[in-house]
């Protein structure tokens, strides 16, 4: 095999050849003075789509997370989320950086929370402790291995903490792959989050952006952070414009990337070499190598069949499918999987 199959993750598709028509036909203008209509088509497609009043684009999802993170919080505030979060093991330390807030972490079954784990841990009104201000989800939980909360798992922990005061904010990082495996409409998560996270760049195929959503006020507040940030973009149209052309397009194919990574760790699990495969629910396959083996020996022995993947841990490999992984990649490395001796 003289090319490689790349399941190291989703951010690595490249625009295909109608987005990038649509990217080179977009109206563009500064945005920093609004005057992007793309951009704010964008924004706006992606508020109305989730019932919440207005978006704010911005490059990276780990810039939407932590400007939300700064919106719902003050210094000697306190963070509550998983210990998988996105926002706590790969941003950097933003939170502490950023926001000046400490994080509470819990450990939910497979990094889902639910409110018996969170209304323990929000901290009583008192000078000794921080205060208890945000509860961050992410849906899929990408350590979780592509675990999707439901709605009506999402509505138990809204009713928390709007009882206790706590602002709610969801890292969406790999949304869309959630309400494709679930079913549930994006319109209903308006009504449960102050923001929401959602990124362009992973399943659905664009190169760059993630937008953030939530009430006017908030996203007022955001724009100016944004700026302080350096994450005020001139004429974004054109990168705006292949988000749009993602959503239009690129949704409903996630369920081919379910269906394909369900494939592999149905092989994976027949293996001498594997332990044990985490269930698929989406586009991640988590899998765990058996004694006797390294992770760094079957990464590689995989390398050597023109297959790419990252191992998570000293024990655990990550395989993710994506628009840039077709049928016949997938029957390639099923095959390869069967033969291969680490």
């Amino acid at each position: 095999m003289n090319y490689k199959i790349d399941y190291r993750s989703d951010t690595v598709t490249k625009p295909t050849a109608a987005m990038l028509d649509a990217m080179m036909s977009a109206k563009v203008g500064d945005d920093v003075y609004g005057e992007d209509e793309t951009v704010s088509a964008l924004e706006n497609k992606l508020a109305q789509m989730f019932g919440m009043e207005e978006g704010l684009f911005c490059p990276s999802g780990t810039m939407t997370n932590q400007i939300a993170i700064k919106c719902f919080t003050q210094p000697m505030d306190e963070v509550i989320c998983d210990q998988t979060a996105h926002v706590y093991r790969y941003e950097g330390g933003g939170i502490a950086y950023n926001s000046m807030a400490s994080i509470r972490l819990l450990y939910g079954e497979r990094g889902i929370l639910t409110p018996e784990l969170i209304e323990p841990q929000i901290n009583d009104e008192n000078i000794h402790f921080p205060t208890s201000s945000l509860v961050v989800l992410e849906n899929t939980v990408n350590k979780g291995g592509g675990k999707c909360y439901t709605l009506e798992q999402i509505e138990t922990v809204h009713n928390l903490c709007s009882i206790k005061g706590l602002k709610l904010h969801l890292d969406g990082a790999r949304l869309f792959n959630a309400l494709v495996a679930t079913g549930d409409k994006a319109a209903h998560y308006g009504h449960y989050f102050d923001g929401i996270s959602i990124c362009l760049s992973k399943g659905l195929g664009a190169p760059v952006g993630s937008v953030l959503l939530g009430s006017a006020a908030t996203i007022h507040k955001a724009r100016r952070i944004r700026k302080v940030l350096g994450g005020g973009m001139r004429q974004a149209g054109f990168l705006a414009a292949a988000g749009i052309y993602a959503l239009d397009h690129h949704v409903d194919r996630l369920a081919e990337d379910h269906k394909n990574a369900k494939a592999l760790a149905d092989v994976l699990a027949t293996t001498n070499f594997v332990e044990k495969v985490m269930p698929v629910e989406t586009n991640i396959v988590l899998f765990d190598i058996a004694d006797g083996y390294t992770v760094d020996k079957v990464v590689a022995a995989l390398d050597k069949h023109g297959i790419l993947c990252n191992a998570t841990s000293e024990k655990t490999i990550r395989l993710v499918t994506h628009l840039d992984i077709s049928a016949t990649m997938v029957d390639q490395t099923m095959e390869v999987i069967k033969k291969l001796v680490p």
